[in-house]
């Protein structure tokens, strides 16, 4: 890879030569502007305004434009003089945990290069204690122009360095977030936590730019001459539009599922409950109302037939039961007689002994 800037990292005495190499690159597709009646290419000529006529590279210097628009010109001589430390160097200033940087003050990445064999032990120096401490060094560099803020750390045996923004480059979020109150649900968050595990984590190396492949494939077709415009999708306008939040969440749990194939029961869609209809009855899907009816009415069913069946042995055996009773009210009629006349024999058979004891005595006295 091509080094675009040398120079040197400053750790305390320790000088370590590097190379700094960028570490991304951008694969976006760039279209050039064209005459749309011949096809002939549009170029950009650099003209000066005041007196109309092309300028080559060489005579093009840098100047900086007052309020008042004025120009004042300055030359690389001009920026060389200045008294930048860290024109050639990588200034460490400090060792920081990473979870105190701020991801918006991320920018450009590049990779440390050591350069030449005299940079293997120091720069292997730095990079192993930058592992062990488990933390990043904040430092200072100067590149194209200007200086920067940079927080190096290890990226398997390379020593990274991400450009950072300055502290004062990061705006403060005033009218960004949403305006007035908002209250959410414990179930609410039940809802997107099940979303969040069910999508769960991904590997970062599978996901793709489907967009330039998608323009990529339009270009090589329409070159070969077998180019078809597809079907224009249907995007429907957003904002506007009054949406439950419930019903959303569990929708998404459920196409989640599907997409990972996993099986399940189908998410059960809430519909929105409003103010005015606090006091309706609650929304019941055509299935389930469909299979309610069936129950009711096989319900129904059940309780006519048995009560007619009720009736039906009720009317049958309505002499049969009359005469029983009547037989059984004669026999116990039968018995109740029965039984005072033997209590009556029982009463006057005590009356007899009685009396017949009592009359012993007196036969004795007077014999």
């Amino acid at each position: 890879m091509r080094s675009i800037w040398n120079g040197a990292i400053s750790f305390g005495l320790v000088s370590i030569p590097i190379k700094l190499v960028n570490a991304t690159e951008s694969h976006s597709i760039s279209f050039r502007q064209i005459h749309l009646s011949d096809g002939g290419r549009i170029r950009y000529r650099k003209v000066c305004e005041l007196d109309g006529e092309e300028v080559a590279t060489a005579e093009i210097g840098k100047g900086y434009e007052e309020a008042d628009g004025s120009i004042i010109p300055i030359t690389d001589e001009d920026l060389a003089q200045l008294p930048i430390a860290t024109a050639k160097t990588i200034e460490i200033v400090s060792f920081v945990p990473a979870d105190e940087i701020d991801p918006l003050q991320m920018d450009a990445a590049y990779y440390l290069a050591a350069n030449g064999p005299t940079a293997a032990k120091p720069y292997t120096l730095l990079r192993e204690a930058l592992k062990r401490s488990r933390k990043v060094a904040i430092a200072k560099y100067a590149l194209r122009g200007r200086e920067r803020l940079g927080m190096l750390r290890v990226v398997d045996d390379v020593i990274a360095m991400h450009g950072l923004l300055w502290p004062d480059e990061i705006r403060v979020p005033e009218g960004v977030a949403p305006e007035g109150k908002v209250s959410v649900r414990e179930a609410e968050l039940d809802l997107a936590d099940a979303l969040m595990a069910t999508l769960g984590e991904v590997e970062m190396d599978s996901l793709t730019d489907e967009y330039r492949e998608a323009v990529e494939a339009m270009v090589s077709a329409k070159s070969e001459g077998a180019f078809e415009p597809p079907a224009a999708a249907e995007v429907e306008p957003a904002g506007g539009k009054v949406i439950d939040l419930m019903a959303a969440l569990e929708k998404s749990v459920s196409a989640a599922k599907a997409s990972r194939g996993e099986a399940g029961p189908e998410a059960e869609v809430t519909p929105i409950r409003r103010k005015s209809a606090a006091a309706a009855p609650k929304a019941v899907g055509g299935k389930k109302s469909t299979a309610a009816t069936k129950k009711t009415a096989a319900s129904g069913t059940k309780k006519t037939a048995s009560a007619k069946s009720t009736s039906a042995k009720s009317t049958a055996g309505g002499s049969t039961a009359t005469k029983s009773t009547a037989t059984k009210s004669a026999a116990t009629k039968s018995t109740t007689k029965s039984t005072a006349k033997s209590a009556s024999k029982s009463a006057s058979a005590k009356k007899t002994a009685a009396a017949t004891k009592k009359a012993a005595p007196r036969k004795r006295a007077s014999a």
